[in-house]
């Protein structure tokens, strides 16, 4: 979890190295470490590569709450069932379900659905206030990689049967128009499940 500009000002920072190699993420981390960054390694380098990729589609969803003024409720929902979204793809696709809840997943995840510098929130907070994406996008300086990766997620989930409610209806507002507000709806009126059921 780090923002660029953060870590430029010598701000505290805590990252996650993957490699498969332990060996060579200790390296890494050794000739990283400084009194203002600090770095754990993992060889898990799917759960880092999935966690890193989709808590981007994650925060344009928390975005849209926050610009259509849901409050804090619905963010804490959103990042809480995306992390199980997140979660459930990784660990189909070989991950350790541990590796989420850490720096690379969790950590990673708030940073990007609260934090004022995070670009994908930006996108999801100006469809939430009604603007059409590529208005958004064509204003915009830098990247916000939750777009395409909305649709990378959507295939993943076709493809593995792993259900992603969230960047589901994120795939939908962004490729086909759907309206945000709807897309909170249809979110709200799922089938009712236990939490621990899986989806």
């Amino acid at each position: 979890p780090s923002f660029a500009k953060e870590l430029a000002r010598r701000m505290p920072t805590v990252v996650t190295i993957a490699s498969h190699w332990d060996k060579v993420a200790q390296r890494c981390q050794k000739a990283l470490q400084t009194d203002t960054f600090r770095s754990y390694t993992s060889t898990d380098v799917v759960g880092v590569q999935y966690g890193g990729a989709l808590k981007n589609v994650i925060a344009i969803a928390a975005g849209m709450a926050d610009g259509l003024g849901m409050g804090h409720n619905a963010r804490a929902a959103i990042i809480t069932r995306g992390l199980a979204e997140i979660t459930r793809l990784a660990v189909r696709k070989g991950a350790n379900p541990l590796t989420l809840s850490g720096l690379s997943g969790m950590g990673d995840l708030v940073l990007t659905c609260t934090g004022e510098l995070s670009r994908n929130r930006h996108v999801g907070m100006e469809l939430g206030k009604g603007r059409k994406l590529p208005d958004i996008l064509a204003e915009m300086k830098e990247v916000a990689e939750g777009v395409k990766t909305a649709k990378s997620a959507r295939d993943l989930s076709l493809k593995t049967g792993v259900e992603l409610p969230i960047c589901q209806q994120v795939y939908e507002i962004a490729y086909e128009g759907k309206n945000a507000k709807m897309a909170v709806v249809d979110l709200m009126t799922r089938q009712p499940k236990s939490e621990l059921s899986g989806v």
